[in-house]
């Protein structure tokens, strides 16, 4: 069967998409085409450059996402806001950010691996999908260069930008390399939330012409009578939009975590049949409004890198994404099915999951003892990691306590009143019995 790997767009986002592809490579899916739209020209890159979903985390865990933009000349900047070509340009994604995450041109162009990468052709209107025997650096970054946000690409006569406004994700060139089975992997919003604001509004167009792009592949293949097995995979809510990453509200490996774990829920229940290509097949929901927190505990050799998603609900409901990390394996391991479970008196919180070690499940559980309102802060930082049948005594440090409170970061809430409620319900429920 052949398979097409389809990958959207995203923005800075699409570090998201690194854990997808470790989950795709666990389950021993192969694919003889690859394609990417927007941000998603990122993670394409990498894999017809030859970086394997292991180094692909690691170096997105390395990444420095000042180098998504860089300043224009100042006289641009002089011009005012009226005639200012953009924001940025593309020189730090050529210079830095492809070197960054491994992106090599001249193994693109000589992979065997089919890939094809959709910039858009301004002069025409229209997205072209770019062999990727045929691409440069510099049209790569177009293919990732928002109007507003950086400067097009010129070259002979034609302009060339993002195509995200035309598509974010190219069903149809899939369809015409004799694809069978497409996997489309797909982190744009989707969900019924309008926002207020420049931003947020901006976000929705693409959003909508993402939306509109895909079904009408949907469309021109039901024409065709073209028949194909689809498979999404996307997060179940909205990921955070690239500010939050760029100012560091939300990191690489956190967006990997999650992108790791949307995938092995969605590979651990799929069918055979994939899903109705039609408008649900992308459709996502709002979250609860919550507060997120990032742990890192260490025995010294073994450590934990968990990101804590409590929401508002009744009760202490949450969920768990991060990496366990081992000398004695060859890579960090994601977190599957992260939860965690409260004990019914509420002094002890256990974080449960399962990790891939040598290709078996592994379950791995973090218990700490929140003990009465006498017990000593040392006592709440400490925490049992077990994995499979080895159990290690791990710690959370005052630096690393430190950093656990700087992490925390409201989701769901829009606004500053609703965040600010959001972290202060959070507080009072539940982070109250572990950092009293």
């Amino acid at each position: 069967m052949k398979r097409s790997l389809v990958l959207a767009g995203g923005g800075m986002r699409v570090a998201w998409q690194a854990g997808v592809v470790k989950a795709l490579a666990e389950e021993g899916l192969e694919f003889s085409h690859v394609d990417g739209t927007s941000g998603g020209i990122l993670t394409t890159a990498m894999v017809l450059s030859g970086v394997g979903p292991d180094e692909m985390i690691r170096r997105w865990r390395e990444v420095n996402v000042r180098n998504f933009s860089s300043a224009l000349p100042l006289r641009d900047y002089l011009k005012g806001p009226w005639n200012l070509p953009a924001l940025s340009n593309a020189d730090g994604i050529v210079k830095k950010l492809f070197p960054s995450l491994g992106i090599d041109v001249g193994r693109i162009r000589a992979s065997l691996l089919e890939g094809s990468f959709n910039v858009a052709n301004f002069t025409q209107k229209r997205s072209i999908a770019v062999d990727a025997r045929d691409v440069d650096a510099e049209l790569l970054a177009a293919g990732m260069s928002l109007p507003l946000f950086m400067t097009p690409l010129k070259r002979d006569g034609v302009t060339w930008t993002d195509a995200a406004w035309i598509r974010d994700a190219n069903i149809t060139e899939a369809l015409r390399r004799g694809a069978e089975e497409v996997w489309l992997v797909w982190c744009v919003g989707n969900s019924p939330y309008w926002g207020d604001g420049p931003l947020e509004q901006y976000v929705h167009m693409i959003e909508m012409s993402a939306a509109g792009g895909l079904l009408s592949d949907f469309a021109v293949a039901e024409a065709a009578g073209r028949e194909f097995v689809l498979h999404v995979i996307k997060p179940a809510h909205p990921l955070p939009l690239d500010p939050d990453f760029y100012l560091g509200r939300i990191d690489a490996l956190t967006l990997m975590g999650m992108g790791y774990r949307d995938a092995v829920a969605y590979l651990s229940g799929r069918s055979t049949a994939g899903v109705p290509a039609d408008h649900t097949c992308t459709q996502m929901t709002d979250p609860p409004a919550g507060v997120r927190w990032t742990e890192k505990l260490s025995s010294g050799s073994v450590r934990a890198v968990l990101t804590v998603w409590l929401t508002q609900e009744a009760g202490l409901h949450a969920s768990v994404t991060g990496f366990i990390e081992n000398p004695q394996w060859a890579h960090p391991a994601p977190l599957a099915d992260g939860r965690l479970v409260v004990s019914g008196q509420g002094d002890a919180w256990t974080y449960k999951g399962r990790v891939r070690v040598d290709g078996a499940w592994v379950d791995v559980s973090v218990a700490r003892r929140l003990g009465g309102r006498g017990s000593k802060w040392h006592e709440r930082m400490n925490a049992s990691l077990r994995v499979g049948a080895e159990q290690h005594d791990v710690r959370l440090g005052v630096p690393e306590a430190a950093a656990l409170l700087a992490s925390l970061e409201p989701f769901g809430a829009h606004g500053v009143l609703q965040r600010g409620n959001a972290v202060a319900s959070v507080v009072r429920k539940g982070l109250r019995g572990l950092l009293r």
